[in-house]
């Protein structure tokens, strides 16, 4: 047997090999060493015929599973070697072979994945330096395939952040072709593979074209895309090397371009939390953990990829705006249709289980009930206006399926299909004969246990059964000088003794025979019908696919209403209009009524804004709010606001924070240029930029010269961007480059204190109140006090700002140079159509918070309280 594990292992060098000895996968030498530290089991050892003894432990297959999955999820590998042959039918030692690899990318087990994420596998290939991805999600089926230009490949990192894959497969020689990039792969946390095969792209050609059933790629969109095709190839290849099976269920491959989606960066996915908060990388708290109110596991992975590629293609992005508005219209439609698909379970890997063969009677009767809540749905949509009627069409309930499973299995079938108690009753007629006899020979037990007892007198005598001696008759000791002589003792016990009969051995022999009958014959039908199932795979994926779609929709619409969230005009013009916007997530946040709304307008006359004002006044959730909006719009999806429209954006990107990057060695500084630099050499005029700070992380005047020249750029560029920066020198851009505006974030200040009041409004600020805020962050009095003494000796001996300023290379005329503050107001406001602009009430707040400091509190009657109340209320 070692002999056989050692051939086995060989084969196997990178991964711990799982060898099936009867009820155990056991493991040996170090690899049972290695696991039972990783996996925290019994480490034991026996004898392998050698001077040592080998070291060894194991785990029961039943629980597998488990253990697998720990060990994957900490980036191992383990092939399954399986008995391919039942004991004692071959000569010698019985035959086994390894059935399945599973690896980080490959792993199957359900309970163990993130229920509303993609388990993707990744493949990269390189063709006369254009670069090929392609991502197979093994157990739903999901098979995408992607290329950039060799000068474009920027697009592989943010594809890479995108799809967040749990291994990267490349080639031997790719890796020796890009050692910087695999380092670097690598030291971002991803596990790479070296695949076995490379492919000729003909070879490539080949595999794809057999494994679809096709004579040509043409139909899949990317025939033209050799290197997409290599990649395709090297990733269908390791997962079918991998999992051993014909994988039906990978029935298609899916070509795209990043040019058909807005094209999001790793540093904008990150900042703008798309997915996942910054410091905890949880769900909630960022914009997918406020959106996804999907009510099935694969609506919730549809979302999640719809909010990573928004669409820029206007007649896609209007068409899910009007099947979410139609949910949002008809409410009762919208509740019902929801609480429907609760009922539905992950019908895309149940799919894919089906394939592997690993689905078992529960997963069926999941399936059964996943279908039987479908017709409800489709009745209800048929009912609504045209578009639901569009959406019932996505969705075929495949009734069939329902009704075939329902008839052949148990409502409650075990976990293991090799137990029996499977079958329904009526279902087949020599399974119903099998359980007649089961079921008389229990009655004619207890008939027997009955009459023995009658017939010796032993009130305690019992008949049982185990695995080793079959069924037997238990006689305590006290009671032994009552056994008849037809008893035949079989075993000895502390406390008694247990006998057989020749008519209990004949009955025996019946029972166990039927019973062991039964088993391997309902476990037959069960195969039968789940192989009959998996021919209706590709109806099954299909309806799969409309029930996400259509659960996808229905989130959107449920947070539209929710958020009290308008429907966005969005076209192909120049321009970013918002009113009353708001940030979603701090609005969950805080609360409905809570946050204060800002309005946005980006157009010719207004590229650049220019945002001053001290911090934790709202900078960067204004910035960002305007950022997830306009996303937002581009997924089809309503927004936080009360009216808006959109210009389609090619690409956002972010600079927000300070950060270093020690693993590649960068500095804060070094990072904050790098991805100013990324910025400027890819925005476009239809991009979008959001600058939280630029050049703090050197000197004044280094810093200030910086983000001044990046404000040009910018300018130059015609990209809109807004530009938040506490350099308010800054701020005489305005007068000197057309399409810079200032605005600054209003506060009230009430002598050394500060009330941020979280609007923006037109105009700069000339001091940053980053003492103030150090005050209100906790700071001791005596570092306040002193840093109030520093900053006016710099104030009074400081450099004459005026003389520093560099000369700019555009001119504005001096109508523009001097713009009044209401023309400032009406630059901003006046474009707007039919809006009324709301006074400030500034003024009003700071005569309430005056009077409110000066109010007595612990000589106010509760009358005169209440009649302070009621009088600031009248004035709010």
């Amino acid at each position: 047997m070692m002999r056989q594990y050692q051939s086995i292992k060989e084969q196997y060098p990178d991964a711990f090999l799982f060898f099936r000895l009867g009820d155990f996968y056991e493991m040996f030498g170090e690899d049972a060493i290695v696991a039972s530290r990783e996996l925290e089991i019994t480490l034991t050892a026996r004898d392998g015929g050698m001077e040592e003894r080998i070291p060894m432990c194991g785990v029961p297959y039943h629980a597998a599973e488990g253990y697998i999955s720990r060990l994957v999820s900490k980036g191992f590998k383990v092939a399954i070697c399986e008995q391919v042959e039942e004991a004692g039918k071959g000569k010698g030692i019985v035959k086994r072979e390894v059935v399945r690899l599973v690896t980080p990318g490959t792993i199957t087990d359900a309970t163990t994945l993130e229920d509303k994420t993609n388990n993707f596998l990744v493949a990269l290939a390189r063709n006369q330096g254009d670069w090929g991805l392609s991502a197979i999600d093994v157990l739903t089926g999901d098979f995408y395939v992607t290329y950039w230009p060799e000068k474009e490949s920027i697009g592989l990192q943010g594809e890479l952040a995108r799809l967040s894959p749990k291994e990267i497969v490349i080639t031997t020689q790719l890796a020796e072709q890009e050692p910087t990039l695999t380092k670097e792969w690598t030291a971002q946390g991803f596990i790479i593979t070296l695949a076995k095969e490379s492919f000729s792209l003909e070879q490539a050609r080949k595999l794809l074209k057999k494994h679809f059933g096709v004579s040509s790629l043409e139909a899949y969109g990317c025939a033209q895309w050799p290197a997409g095709l290599l990649s395709a190839a090297v990733a269908l290849h390791y997962v079918q090397e991998t999992q051993k099976t014909t994988l039906q269920h990978i029935s298609a491959l899916q070509s795209y371009s990043t040019e058909q989606f807005m094209r999001l960066d790793t540093a904008t996915r990150r900042n703008l939390e798309l997915t996942q908060t910054m410091r905890d990388g949880v769900k909630k708290g960022s914009l997918l953990g406020v959106i996804d109110k999907t009510v099935t596991a694969m609506g919730g992975r549809l979302l999640k990829r719809w909010l990573e590629q928004p669409l820029i293609k206007l007649s896609e992005i209007k068409e899910r705006q009007k099947y979410i508005k139609a949910l949002v219209d008809d409410g009762l439609i919208r509740e019902s249709v929801r609480e429907a698909l609760k009922s539905v379970y992950d019908l895309e890997r149940l799919c894919g289980k089906i394939s592997y063969g690993s689905a078992n009677g529960r997963d069926l009767i999941a399936l059964a009930s996943s279908l039987e809540a479908l017709p409800p749905v489709l009745k209800q949509l048929q009912e609504g206006e045209a578009a639901l009627q569009e959406l019932a069409k996505l969705i075929d309930p495949q009734v069939e399926i329902a009704t075939e499973i329902r008839q052949a299995l148990l409502d409650d079938p075990p976990f293991s299909i090799r137990e029996g108690a499977l079958i329904r009753t009526g279902y087949h007629e020599d399974v119903d004969e099998l359980h007649n006899i089961a079921g008389t020979g229990k009655e004619w037990l207890t008939h027997l246990e009955r009459r023995e007892r009658e017939r010796t007198g032993i009130k305690s005598l019992k008949i049982g059964y185990n695995k080793v001696f079959g069924y037997y008759i238990e006689v305590t000791r006290s009671n032994l000088a009552h056994v008849p002589d037809d008893y035949i003792r079989k075993q000895t016990l502390s406390n008694g003794e247990r006998y057989i009969t020749k008519e209990l051995k004949e009955y025996e022999d019946k029972i166990i025979g039927a019973e062991d009958k039964l088993i391997q014959l309902e476990y037959s039908l069960f195969i039968d019908l789940r192989e009959a199932i998996e021919k209706k795979l590709p109806q099954l994926q299909q309806t799969a696919k409309g029930v996400a779609q259509l659960d996808t929709l229905l989130s959107l619409a449920q947070i539209a209403v929710e958020g009290a969230y308008t429907c966005p005009e969005v076209n192909n013009s120049d321009q970013i209009e918002i009113y009353g916007g708001r940030h979603p997530v701090v609005e969950e946040h805080v609360g409905p009524g809570v946050f204060v709304p800002n309005d946005t307008l980006l157009d010719q006359q207004q590229r650049l804004l220019l945002i001053t004002g001290p911090n934790m006044a709202g900078k960067s959730t204004y910035m960002r709010q305007v950022a997830l909006i306009v996303l937002m719009a581009q997924i089809g999806s309503f927004v936080p606001a009360s009216a808006c429209s959109i210009g389609v954006v090619d690409r956002i990107f972010t600079r927000v924070g300070a950060s270093d990057d020690l693993a590649t060695g960068q500095s804060t500084f070094m990072v904050e240029m790098t991805e100013v630099a990324h910025i400027l050499h890819h925005a476009t005029d239809q991009s979008l930029i959001i600058l939280d700070e630029v050049g703090r992380g050197t000197s004044t005047f280094d810093g200030m010269a910086i983000a001044w020249s990046v404000a040009e750029a910018i300018q130059q560029r015609q990209s809109k961007a807004l530009f938040a920066t506490h350099y308010h020198e800054l701020v005489q851009l305005e007068k000197t480059l057309s399409g810079i505006c200032c605005y600054n974030i209003a506060i009230d200040e009430v002598g050394d204190e500060i009330v941020f009041l979280h609007q923006i409004r037109p105009g700069g600020v000339d001091k940053s109140y980053g003492i103030q805020v150090a005050r209100l962050a906790g700071l001791p009095d005596e570092v306040i006090n002193r840093a109030r003494e520093i900053l006016a000796t710099l104030e009074q001996e400081g450099i004459d700002k005026e003389e520093t300023l560099p000369v700019v290379r555009e001119e504005k005329s001096k109508e523009k140079a001097q713009v009044t503050e209401q023309e400032q107001l009406a630059l901003f406001y006046g474009t707007l159509p039919e809006r009324k602009v709301v006074p400030s009430v500034d003024s009003t707040v700071n005569k309430m918070v005056t009077e409110l400091k000066k109010l007595d509190i612990n000589n106010l009657t509760p009358l005169e309280s209440l009649n302070w109340l009621a009088k600031w209320q009248k004035k709010v």
